[in-house]
């Protein structure tokens, strides 16, 4: 049975001719996009299915790409952690972007950062909000729907997200790196000018104020501040990324200053995160709680990823953190609790601190058992049970999504071991 859904118009055919057109235009559609894709040897089907939801998890006419398309779905079973996720997150989309860079598809970088470019501008060199709507709203209000049960009945059904008052200082850097390819990659049809690196140092000029000071972090806690090292270390991530900027514009005054701030910043992280207790970096400074966000250090060039404190730490955040190739976020309990689910997108920073490290062949084991976990369609949320294997938490969740493209291009074999 065919049935079409829109508007009462006059259609060109029939039903069951327009049906069967719109089907073969679509799926002809899907087939010459992810033919651009530089596609890893390994892997491929899981990698393919992870773009094309990628790039369905962005709104055309903005260029926002939002974190999830549910609202309120729990990330463990009646735990009151539920949140609407219908919103462009500058972190989730930063990441969403660098993945599909690594498989050559630009044009979604191209369409984010005309949005992004707005987000820039608008703040005038001031706050901005972790996230926004896909129109660039910036009162996304939260608010319970009494009258919906929720999800297998587990409410609250909640509208708009209250993270959007929070001040969360790693978004300066996620700014940052997401604009950052722009000035170094010659395929795009509009390449920044001067007047964008000068907002863009705007961005870079709060991420200096606020680097060591205390926010709500990356988790977006409600009820605790504190000096986030995963904060600190997307600050460092700005004003290095200026530096290189800088240099390629011929800017070598800039250059200077940026790489200064990013030494200071980064001898901060080094020596104030460091806990000597758990030998590992601690989620906050001078703390000695443990938070799997650390894993960023390599991925974003802060450390590298053989030095003798990172191994140690990824060593002490497996026997805290992990349920067999599951990783939760962190070990503290926050406004809920303890969390009771594994974070996904935290198990897949896992392998590939795990590869980066050398340990090759656990990291490619762990992949494997987290594309197991995927939905008959290869879609993964944002939550998972390690006792059951069941997927909690809105969905698809990019982030989770992010982290299958990544693994696969990090893990697989190259191409020449088989032509």
């Amino acid at each position: 049975m065919s049935f079409l859904l829109g508007p009462d118009e006059t259609l060109p055919a029939g039903i069951e001719v327009t049906a069967r057109e719109f089907e073969e235009q679509t799926a002809l559609y899907w087939r010459h996009w992810t033919r651009r894709l530089a596609l890893p040897l390994e892997w491929q089907e899981a990698v393919i299915r992870s773009a094309i939801t990628l790039k369905l998890c962005q709104f055309e006419e903005t260029g926002a790409i939002v974190a999830a398309m549910t609202t309120s779905i729990p990330e463990a079973p009646n735990s009151q952690r539920n949140w609407d996720y219908r919103f462009c997150w500058l972190r989730d989309a930063f990441f969403v972007v660098r993945a599909l860079n690594s498989l050559s598809e630009v044009g979604t970088m191209e369409d984010y950062l005309r949005w992004l470019n707005d987000v820039v501008r608008g703040s005038q060199g001031g706050h901005v909000q972790p996230l926004y709507g896909i129109g660039l709203e910036k009162h996304l209000t939260e608010s319970l729907v009494a009258d919906i049960p929720g999800y297998r009945g587990m409410g609250p059904v909640r509208v708009g997200n209250q993270a959007y008052e929070h001040f969360q200082y790693d978004v300066y850097g996620n700014i940052v790196l997401g604009a950052a390819q722009a000035f170094h990659d010659h395929r795009l049809f509009r390449r920044p000018e001067e007047a964008d690196f000068i907002a863009l140092e705007g961005m870079g000029e709060q991420a200096w104020r606020f680097h060591d000071q205390p926010d709500a972090g990356m988790w977006e806690l409600r009820t605790r501040a504190r000096v986030h090292t995963s904060s600190s270390l997307m600050c460092w991530a700005a004003c290095d990324r200026l530096a290189k900027v800088a240099r390629v514009l011929g800017k070598a005054d800039r250059q200077a200053l940026w790489r200064e701030r990013a030494d200071v910043v980064r001898q901060k992280i080094l020596t104030l995160s460091w806990s000597d207790k758990r030998k590992a970096f601690a989620e906050s400074f001078g703390g000695n709680d443990l938070d799997a966000s650390v894993l960023l250090m390599a991925e974003v060039g802060f450390i590298d990823p053989k030095d003798p404190r990172f191994v140690s730490t990824v060593d002490a955040l497996e026997a805290s953190l992990c349920d067999g190739p599951f990783m939760r976020r962190y070990e503290a309990p926050d406004d809920f609790g303890k969390p009771e689910t594994a974070f996904n997108v935290c198990s897949f920073w896992r392998i590939d601190a795990l590869a980066r490290i050398g340990r090759t062949a656990q990291a490619r084991e762990i992949f494997e058992s987290l594309l197991a976990h995927r939905n008959h369609v290869g879609l993964l949320s944002e939550d998972l049970k390690p006792e059951t294997g069941e997927l909690w938490g809105n969905f698809p969740q990019t982030y989770s999504m992010v982290g299958i493209i990544n693994g696969a291009v990090r893990l697989s074999q190259p191409w020449d071991v088989m032509v």
